[in-house]
């Protein structure tokens, strides 16, 4: 049952933390160079992974308490990523290391919107599939 709109949201949240991350920089250096996910290694591994879990996620449609497991721990994964972007700019004293702070900042805010859009039907399908069982 891939057409469900759980696929869609899965699939924006995939193409936020896996594409978007080439297209929109993080930071701007003082120097002017512009900072894009790939540039940290650590990362760049955070954000393949929620588009990885988000993926996987899509394929589980079978089995939907996996599928809700899995976009929680993928909203979880991007807080992190949220927070320590927070803490990245923030913890900088001056315009040391980081002298504008990019769109791409905000990709995992993003994400996590779509995870729960997603999370939310999800488990509306589980108490749909609830009620009918109630009935058999």
């Amino acid at each position: 049952m891939l057409q469900r709109i759980q696929t869609i949201y899965l699939l924006l949240a995939a193409g936020v933390s896996g594409g978007l991350i080439y297209v929109f920089e993080l930071w701007q250096t003082e120097d002017g160079v512009k900072v894009f996910a790939n540039h940290t290694d650590y990362v760049f591994a955070a954000f393949l992974t929620s588009a990885f879990f988000s993926i996987v996620s899509i394929f589980r449609y079978k089995n939907r308490k996996s599928q809700f497991m899995l976009g929680r721990l993928n909203i979880i994964l991007n807080f992190f990523l949220l927070g320590f972007f927070v803490y990245q700019s923030l913890n900088v004293s001056g315009e040391t290391a980081v002298s504008e702070k990019g769109i791409g900042m905000l990709l995992p805010i993003v994400s996590i919107v779509f995870l729960a859009l997603a999370n939310k039907a999800i488990k509306k399908d589980e108490d749909l599939v609830k009620s009918v069982d109630r009935l058999r």
